[in-house]
């Protein structure tokens, strides 16, 4: 099996914001040649696909200014230094939704964009919510949002789900559906 590793031999920063790093890293490559990555780096989040008592599923709606418009999503937030993915679910979920719930399970984990970003997302899903009010950050509006399986697939056809995670978190809810009903 072929080695595709590429060696870093130099790597310069050229901006560090709140949230994402980015570099530019020289990299040789496994024919032996040169060539530039441009990388983000990210400390990673958390996404909660949460579940009402009558098996709705829990989004928000705001708007995503690189994409110009609003969209439906699965609440998620970014990791703190340090801190615990599952603990990290429950605050976002609280903040974004108002629910809150002591019944998270850990669904799986993925890389959101590898070829350029190494932002790991761990995905929860959350049920026996008890509601409240939502206490977003001072810079986010959302609206919590409550939908049917038909309702989301039809956001999705419409493109207001339009996210890998959210659409990820549906696949989910089909797939858990249909072994449900084999049963």
């Amino acid at each position: 099996m072929q080695d595709f590793t590429e060696r870093t031999i130099g790597s310069q920063s050229i901006y560090e914001g709140k949230i994402i790093r980015v570099q530019v890293d020289d990299v040789q490559l496994p024919n032996g040649h040169t060539s530039k990555r441009e990388l983000v780096k990210h400390p990673g989040a958390v996404a909660i696909v949460p579940f009402t008592a009558d098996e709705k599923m829990v989004l928000i709606r705001q708007f995503r200014k690189p994409l110009e418009k609003e969209i439906y999503e699965i609440p998620a937030g970014k990791l703190e230094s340090g801190e615990d993915p599952v603990i990290c679910a429950q605050r976002e979920l609280a903040e974004e939704t108002g629910y809150q719930t002591e019944h998270m399970s850990y669904i799986t984990s993925f890389y959101t964009s590898p070829g350029f970003a190494d932002e790991i997302l761990y995905l929860y899903e959350a049920t026996a919510l008890i509601s409240g009010e939502a206490q977003p950050d001072q810079d986010e509006f959302v609206e919590r949002v409550e939908v049917t399986l038909e309702q989301a697939l039809q956001l999705m056809k419409e493109e207001k789900i339009h996210d890998a995670k959210t659409c990820y978190a549906l696949l989910h809810w089909q797939l858990n559906n249909a072994n449900h009903n084999k049963n």
